[in-house]
């Protein structure tokens, strides 16, 4: 979280250098443009990594959050008892193999 307040820290404090009451002091505006191109993508690709990485541990600590809870296997045996078919079962995936109007749509037979 701190890098996220930094870079936008930053960038705040970059916009008011710049420009103040509108006007623009030309002693703080940097004429090197590919150098703070670069960095301005450097800082985009940086946040981006930052949020994917946020991203995984709120997703890791949900998964993990209660590793006894054993609800959706309870709820995929319901529905097998209902009459519901395991697709993973070797018997569907042979048949769904040797099926020739499947085959067909995918492009593999004419």
């Amino acid at each position: 979280m701190e890098l996220f307040k930094k870079l936008s820290e930053k960038l705040g404090t970059k916009n008011k250098k710049s420009a103040v009451n509108g006007m623009i002091k030309p002693i703080d505006v940097n004429f090197d443009a590919s150098k703070n191109e670069f960095l301005d993508g450097l800082s985009k690709r940086a946040l981006k990594l930052y949020e994917n990485q946020q991203d995984i541990k709120k997703f890791s600590q949900l998964v993990l959050s209660d590793p006894e809870n054993t609800s959706h296997e309870e709820m995929v045996n319901q529905l097998f008892d209902k009459g519901i078919f395991d697709p993973l079962e070797d018997e569907k995936l042979e048949r769904l193999a040797d099926n020739s109007k499947f085959l067909r749509d995918l492009g593999l037979t004419e």
